[in-house]
């Protein structure tokens, strides 16, 4: 496949779903390839969209190829269990990465403890990691943000994250924590999932000003 020199990760902070919208989604059926793919390149950049690879859900909840791409994005589709619309796109190279936590995932570890696990199988050179910058976009929010009959999406916030393993503070000059609404700064740094963060600032909930 194609390769790029530098990659955005996009990573998209989550929102409450209304508990009415919640009921429905759980009463849902997941929806066709096509309702799927639509939604899930929605996060990636759109000169991406089209020839990007798509992973999505089959009837019975399992995660699969939806569609086989020819460039250098995998997108993944909203997860039809999940109480939230949300989707990702992702640099190729980040593939081994996020496989691997798919993989603990199922076997019941959980965020920190999948974490964990992948680092230390990164420090040991026992789990591939990019190369190079590499991005994952990451778009979601309530669920009605996302009309099922066609797959569109409107609205949600981002979170756009740029894979950097092993980068610092130091190494960057970028801070810890965010200084401003939406200003990047580095996360997790000088471990096998340093990247820098970029968060879409959110608009003030009417009467919290």
């Amino acid at each position: 496949m194609k390769r790029t020199t530098l990659y955005l990760v996009l990573v998209v902070v989550p929102l409450a779903a209304p508990p009415l919208r919640v009921a429905a989604r759980e009463s849902a059926t997941i929806a066709n390839a096509k309702q799927q793919i639509a939604s899930a390149v929605s996060a990636a950049p759109e000169d991406r969209r089209e020839q990007a690879t798509v992973l999505g859900y089959d009837g019975d909840g399992a995660l699969v190829e939806l569609r086989h791409g020819s460039n250098e994005i995998i997108c993944i589709a909203d997860n039809p269990k999940d109480e939230r619309f949300q989707v990702a796109c992702y640099h190729e190279s980040l593939e081994p990465f996020m496989v691997r936590g798919r993989e603990l995932r199922a076997q019941g570890l959980g965020s920190t403890e999948n974490m964990s696990a992948r680092h230390a199988e990164a420090d040991e050179g026992r789990l591939e990691l990019p190369k190079s910058p590499a991005a994952l976009y990451n778009l979601g929010g309530p669920l009605d943000i996302y009309d099922p009959e066609t797959g569109a999406v409107n609205g949600g916030y981002w979170v756009w994250s740029i894979y950097t393993p092993y980068a610092t503070e130091i190494s960057s000059g970028l801070p810890t924590t965010p200084q401003a609404p939406g200003a990047p700064w580095i996360m997790r740094p000088g471990t096998a999932s340093s990247h820098i963060m970029i968060v879409q600032p959110r608009e003030p909930k009417p009467g919290s000003e």
